[in-house]
């Protein structure tokens, strides 16, 4: 079984039971009938549910609720798969998204960016990386020596930085599968990853320069036991993805929310800045689609790699023109 059918299977019934009580819920139908929903229900990304997430999350979604005048209702998933599948089936109007799922919900789920993220530092991008414990000794270079070795974590199937960043970057250029190289491959988010790298529990896995900065700072003791051994290029930050079908005027609204939120002058500015340091964010930044452009590049050399693998000449064709449209447009970029 490769990787990629191994990542599709997580979360598959997580997802069908979160979107069964979603739509229970009726999540979404009003935006179905036109003009400004009765509520907006936003996707959020937390590995540990809305425990960890919901209070560093839930001020932002306050203020977000009194800007436009709609309620801002929060939808807590584990993994990517059960957010983008919650906004293609219409129970969530509103997504933060990492990179790679964002292209699934603009591909799969009518989907429409609004904005991006930057950072504490001023940063509009972040790193993947692949960690090991503290002490252990293991290297990069052991890692890629492959021989069955190590017991490897890898990401989401649609995490950018768990999984389609090692892949194009470091995996793939060395004809490497990771099943065939590793002893194990289990496909956990982020934080779990972490925590089975500290606890011996996996040898090797990936993460990101974000889940480092959010481990030191709630979780200091794990994040003593994890070492960096590679950093992959910049990616792309995660940003605010909206329905397309969302009513035109709504949409305005929660777009000028996002581009003015935590700017200019006086007390209710500095208190929204303190909200985004919570999230490790300054500013959410002005984006359409095409900031996703990398993200598709690293998909496209991910399909010619697969295609190649199997055989399949007509597909790695069709892959390698994309992965040179991509590439074209990047090179005419300023």
């Amino acid at each position: 079984m490769t990787f990629a059918r191994i990542t599709r299977r997580l979360g598959v019934a997580a997802a069908v039971a979160a979107l069964v009580s979603l739509s229970a819920c009726g999540g979404g139908d009003e935006a179905r009938t036109g003009g400004a929903p009765e509520k907006i229900t936003f996707s959020i990304l937390s590995a540990e549910g809305q425990a960890s997430a919901g209070p560093l999350w839930q001020p932002l979604l306050d203020d977000m609720s009194t800007s436009i005048g709609i309620p801002v209702e929060p939808f807590f998933g584990s993994n990517y798969t059960v957010l983008v599948e919650a906004m293609r089936g219409n129970q969530t109007q509103v997504a933060w998204f990492s990179a790679k799922p964002a292209v699934e919900a603009i591909d799969r789920a009518d989907g429409e960016v609004i904005a991006r993220t930057v950072n504490r530092e001023g940063a509009d991008s972040y790193r993947s990386t692949l960690i090991v414990k503290t002490g252990s000794g293991i290297t990069l270079d052991q890692v890629l020596a492959c021989g069955k070795r190590f017991d490897f974590g890898i990401g989401d199937a649609q995490s950018t930085s768990g999984t389609l960043a090692p892949m194009a970057f470091l995996f793939n250029p060395r004809g490497i599968v990771p099943e065939q190289c590793f002893s194990t491959v289990r496909a956990a988010n982020h934080q779990a990853n972490a925590f089975a790298v500290a606890t011996g529990v996996v040898d090797v896995a990936t993460s990101n320069t974000v889940n480092t900065v959010f481990l030191n700072r709630q979780n200091p003791a794990i994040a003593a036991q994890i070492t960096e051994i590679w950093e992959s290029p910049p990616i792309p930050e995660s940003g605010i993805v909206v329905r397309g079908d969302l009513d035109p005027a709504t949409k305005e609204k929660i777009r000028a929310f996002f581009l003015s939120y935590g700017q200019g002058e006086g007390v209710e500015a500095e208190r929204q800045r303190q909200v985004l340091a919570g999230l490790e964010y300054s500013q959410f930044r002005a984006a359409d689609d095409s900031y996703l452009n990398p993200i598709r590049e690293m998909v496209a050399d991910q399909d010619l790699a697969e295609a190649k693998a199997r055989g399949d000449n007509a597909a790695a064709a069709t892959a390698e023109t994309e992965l040179q449209r991509l590439r074209s447009l990047r090179e005419v970029q300023p």
